[in-house]
This record gives C-alpha cells, structure tokens and sequence, in this order.
C-alpha cells in the first residue's frame, strides 16, 4: 500500500537521496500511522470498557500514544526538510533524530504507564476480565496484531531504504505494539478457557509483562536515536569506499585523518588528507583534488573538502625508515598507523616525524609509547629522534 500511495503522491519517489523526497515519505508514513492507530484505539478502547479489562485498554492507550509519536515522526520529516538558512548553515536534517528521539520517549512513558495501572489493578483487584464482549474483544486484538505486522513490514523496509532511525524506531514500537497485543490475547485465552487460572488476576499481570517489554524496546529505540545525536563512528565500510575512491585518483598516494560529519540525512560533511608526491607539480594536483572532491560529492551525495599532504616518495633512506618504524609501531600494537612521515636534518642530528592514530582502548600511555618508539627510532639511525604527533581514533575494518 505504501508503494502505491507513493507513486501517486510524491514526485521523483525513487529519488531517496533527495531531503524533500524523503520529508514526503516521512508524512505519508505518519499519517498512515495516525490513521491506523487512532482506529485501533477506539475499537479497542470500546472492546476493552465493555468486557472490564484493564491490560486491554491500556493497550488501547498505548496505540493513542502511537498516533501522537507518528505526528511528532512526520512534523519532524517535515521540518528536517527546511533549507539552510543564517543561523543553520548545515541544514535541520538533525531533526529527523530528535523526532526519533521523541518517539523513543514516548514508548518509555507509555510502558511506565502501563505498568502503573496494572500494577494498581493487581494490588486493589478489579472485576472479571472479559466476562462479556469476549469474543469481540478477540476480534479486535487479533486485527490489531495483524495491522502493527504490516507497520512494522512498512516502516522497516522505508527506514533502509532512507537510513532512517526514525523509521526504525517506529517499526520497533510496531512490533512491539504487535507483541503486547498478542500477549493480551492469549492471557485472554487462557482466562476464558483454563478454569486453573481463572481466580488469578491473569489480566494485571499480563499488562504487567506486557509494560515491561514495552519499557525494553523503548530503550533499544533511544539507544539508536541518540547515537547519531552525539556523534557516532561513522560506518567503516562507508569510509573504507570513500578511501579506495580517492586513491584511485593517479598522484594520490595515501589517505588519512577521515572524518564524516552527519548533520542528517543527505546533509554529510567529509574531510579528509590525501598524500602526494612533494615533487608533484602543485598546480596538476590541485586539479587531482579537486577532481576527487567533485567525484566524492556527486557519488555519496556529500560535501568533500580535501587536505592535501605532500610527501617524499623518491627517497630511498626515508622509505626503508618509514618501513622499519611501521613494522616497529605493528610490534608495539598491530593497530597502531602513520601518516605524514618525513625525516629532516637539524644541526644535532636527523629526526623522522610522523602522526600516529591511537585507538581508544590502547593500554599504553603515550609516555610509554614515546619511549617504545625513541628506542625504534636509534634502532633504525642511532643519531635518529622521533618527533611524533597523536591522533586518536580506529583503524578502518
């Protein structure tokens, strides 16, 4: 259905890339929601008063909740679509995550809700659950379950094909939705048909389970909403594909210090430093970097701003000593890398200067790293010292 209402309704609706495409898949998507949710609530705000059961019309509650994520969902599409303006020069695509972030916190408080009306219904006791209105009440949950199915197939298969955690965490709430619904039917079920349990308040705890794992997925949901908010690793394998583009450009000889910026979908920022040749003449590779900034831009929908970082490349002694100190740095620390080696002569001697990228995790401190790696400097050159710069980050997988 979403296919359909897609191809009538939004222009160019293969052109995902697009922060205008993908503001209308995120309105569709919510009014759908809307819709859907707001019907479900009243038929099983209805069946649930009629037939007394509380772990019901909480349900019901939760659905209502679910319109009102699936309008914060849209307004936020809506309005990461906004173009950039003086006091936003990167865009609003960011609010796209904090409507997922939103979403997120309304599964948190409704879980928290439920668990407090069941948990009050368990302690003060209530009446029979489903002494009427039972099979309708079985109806209805039962179309419920099969409606949040079909959400959770049409959220999750938007939220890959946009990248969109808020898709994702409205597909989660979906399925979660669908699993607390069905939770619902068959404590229900056992109820009305196992006379063993039926003097237990079977309804009480059923909402109880049911709120907790509501409370678990909203958490697993806020978990990847927020990520994007406070600056995550980029994907490797994303920045591994940008680096083998821009080696593939002739007179590129190395990239390093790869660094993504998401300001939100469609709207990512990529620097990085490219090693050329020091004897390169500077014009022609200039023209090289520019060439791979515009391939960069135009292939990952990306703004590309490239460093470029001029190397000695013809110098036998300065590649057998880059060499010997990378197998050095391997034998500290199979992940530790360099960059930007060059040696330069001083009136006490030589000295190679290099940057290391250190992982997070590294248990040395870069006391002791500096003195492991003086020691592979005289080992290579004994009139040799190392001058070394640290950059904290991961090697590419």
């Amino acid at each position: 259905m979403i296919r359909l209402l897609a191809r009538w309704f939004i222009p160019e609706h293969n052109n995902t890339a697009s922060p205008h495409v993908r503001s209308a898949y995120g309105v569709l998507l919510g009014c759908v929601g809307i819709v859907l949710n707001l019907l479900l609530f009243a038929a099983k705000f209805v069946a649930g008063f009629l037939a007394k059961a509380i772990s019901l019309q909480a349900d019901a509650f939760n659905n209502l909740g679910d319109a009102g994520s699936s309008i914060v969902s849209m307004l936020g599409f809506r309005l990461s679509a906004k173009k950039p303006d003086r006091d936003h020069p990167y865009g609003h695509g960011r609010i796209e995550y904090i409507a997922g972030l939103c979403v997120s916190m309304a599964i948190l408080l409704m879980a928290v809700s439920l668990f407090r009306s069941s948990l009050d219904s368990l302690i003060r006791g209530s009446e029979t659950a489903y002494a009427s209105h039972f099979w309708l009440s079985c109806a209805i949950m039962l179309g419920s379950i099969l409606v949040k199915l079909y959400m959770f197939l049409a959220n999750r298969m938007m939220s890959k094909k946009l990248s969109s955690p808020t898709m994702g965490a409205v597909s989660i709430d979906s399925l979660s939705d669908a699993v607390a619904t069905g939770t619902v039917l068959l404590c229900a079920l056992l109820s009305h048909f196992v006379p063993a349990v039926q003097n237990i308040r079977l309804d009480a705890i059923c909402g109880l389970l049911v709120s907790l794992f509501i409370f678990y997925s909203g958490v697993k949901s806020l978990h990847e909403t927020m990520s994007p908010l406070l600056g995550k690793r980029p994907d490797p394998a994303f920045v591994e594909e940008l680096t083998r583009a821009v080696l593939s450009f002739e007179g590129i000889n190395g990239v390093h210090d790869v660094i993504v910026h998401d300001y939100g979908p469609g709207r990512v920022f990529v620097s990085l430093h490219a090693e050329v040749s020091a004897d390169a003449d500077i014009r022609e590779i200039h023209d090289v970097i520019d060439s791979a900034e515009k391939y960069l831009s135009d292939t990952y929908s990306c703004s590309a701003t490239i460093h470029m970082d001029p190397i000695v490349t013809d110098d036998p002694i300065t590649s057998e000593a880059k060499e010997r100190m990378q197998r050095a740095l391997a034998d500290i620390d199979p992940r530790l890398t360099m960059h930007d080696f060059r040696i330069a002569s001083h009136p006490s001697g030589k000295a190679m200067l290099f940057d290391v990228m250190l992982p997070y995790d590294l248990k040395l401190t870069e006391a002791e790293l500096n003195e492991r790696i003086a020691e592979a400097a005289k080992a290579i050159d004994p009139h040799m010292t190392a001058v070394v710069e640290y950059d904290h980050g991961e090697p590419s997988d």
